[in-house]
């Protein structure tokens, strides 16, 4: 948890403060839990920042009062990226969550890198029964708004004890508020100025903001792609979180996978490269979006090490290992990387003090055999 200066959204971070940033939005009733299926993967890859709506979870009450709107809200999630000091950041969103997206793209379009949008909607149906409702929760309390929500939330069957308790948790005028953004809230007209390429999830049974909602979210955002899962409902984070998973994952990371790609047949070479990739079975495919997300994408793109030093850690790691296959790929790669064959056989003679001599041995043995081979017609270095 993060301790959160008292005007701003209280959040949890997660991730490599390096990485690209991505805010996920909650949808109304809910707290930071609703990601908690979702987040924890997704934050391998990026910095992940989870906030909660006023009154809601860890956040003060105070943030807005009545006649909010849209807009209110997504000011705050500005002042909380700024905080963070996130010029530009990635964004997902559940229904009200959703909407903040939406309205972040629309007219703040300089701050939002890319978009996904679930269950969620550019009208929240009639105003007049988002007043309603704020009328009666100010009157009396969430109580009543709660007895329903199970049926609006979840497929039948399904259940998160854990939300409802947050929902139950939730500051009545902060809630309130919150359907005073979504009586305001319209962005229909708007949607064509979405630039950032944009996720739109729906819920197959999702009575809240039905499928035909993301459609037309969908349908106005030029080149957006939509997601229909079956067997979801409204919060679908929390009821098909693995699939919610890899839909995020495969909208916000291609830019990952494709400098991971890059990056890997600079150093391996593009005949390893392409050898692997025909080699990939349905099997091994995980596996290759894995090394090509994690190892290239991320590890190997780090700026904070350069490759020359990096190829020497790896040549050591290898020979500790005894992996002489790969040891023989990377001894290819650390000649791509600058090394010549004094710095690698340095690097092979100090394994022997650390590693041992007979490891060193067959790595030396290995290194000779790759030198010799790179020193004829087929240089890989040409």
């Amino acid at each position: 948890m993060t301790t959160t200066p008292a005007r701003l959204p209280h959040h949890r971070a997660e991730g490599p403060a390096s990485a690209p940033p991505l805010l996920l939005g909650p949808s109304l009733g809910t707290s930071t839990a609703l990601w908690d299926g979702v987040a924890p993967e997704l934050s391998a890859g990026h910095r992940v920042v989870r906030w909660d709506l006023p009154g809601h979870g860890g956040s003060p009450a105070g943030l807005i009062g009545p006649g909010a709107d849209v807009a209110d809200l997504a000011a705050l999630v500005l002042a909380l990226a700024d905080s963070l000091s996130l010029d530009r950041f990635s964004y997902a969103g559940v229904s009200l969550g959703g909407a903040v997206g939406l309205w972040l793209a629309v007219h703040r379009p300089e701050r939002i890198d890319r978009l996904a949008v679930v269950c969620s909607s550019a009208r929240f149906g009639d105003p007049g029964g988002w007043r309603e409702r704020a009328a009666r929760v100010r009157a009396e309390g969430i109580g009543p708004v709660a007895e329903g929500a199970a049926a609006r939330w979840f497929t039948p069957g399904f259940t998160a004890p854990e939300l409802l308790d947050d929902l139950l948790g939730t500051d009545p005028a902060a809630y309130a508020a919150c359907c005073d953004a979504l009586a305001s809230y319209d962005l229909r007209s708007r949607l064509s100025q979405v630039r950032a390429p944009t996720l739109v999830i729906a819920g197959r049974e999702d009575p809240a903001t039905p499928p035909a909602h993301a459609r037309e979210i969908a349908d106005a955002v030029a080149g957006a792609t939509l997601v229909e899962l079956p067997h979801a409902s409204h919060l679908a984070p929390a009821e098909r979180p693995q699939a919610v998973r890899e839909a995020l994952r495969a909208h916000f990371a291609p830019a990952e996978r494709g400098s991971g790609t890059e990056v890997r047949r600079e150093v391996l070479g593009d005949a390893h490269v392409d050898r692997a990739q025909a080699a990939t079975t349905p099997f091994t495919a995980r596996f290759q979006d894995f090394i090509t997300r994690y190892a290239w994408g991320e590890i190997w793109t780090d700026p904070t090490l350069s490759r020359r030093e990096r190829s020497l850690i790896t040549l050591t790691a290898l020979v500790a290992h005894g992996h002489h296959d790969e040891l023989a790929m990377h001894v290819r790669a650390a000649v791509r990387n600058g090394l010549g064959p004094e710095e690698i056989g340095a690097a092979l003679l100090q394994t022997a003090v650390y590693c041992g001599v007979p490891a060193a041995n067959s790595a030396f043995a290995v290194a000779k055999r790759v030198l010799e081979d790179m020193e004829g017609p087929d240089d890989v270095r040409a």
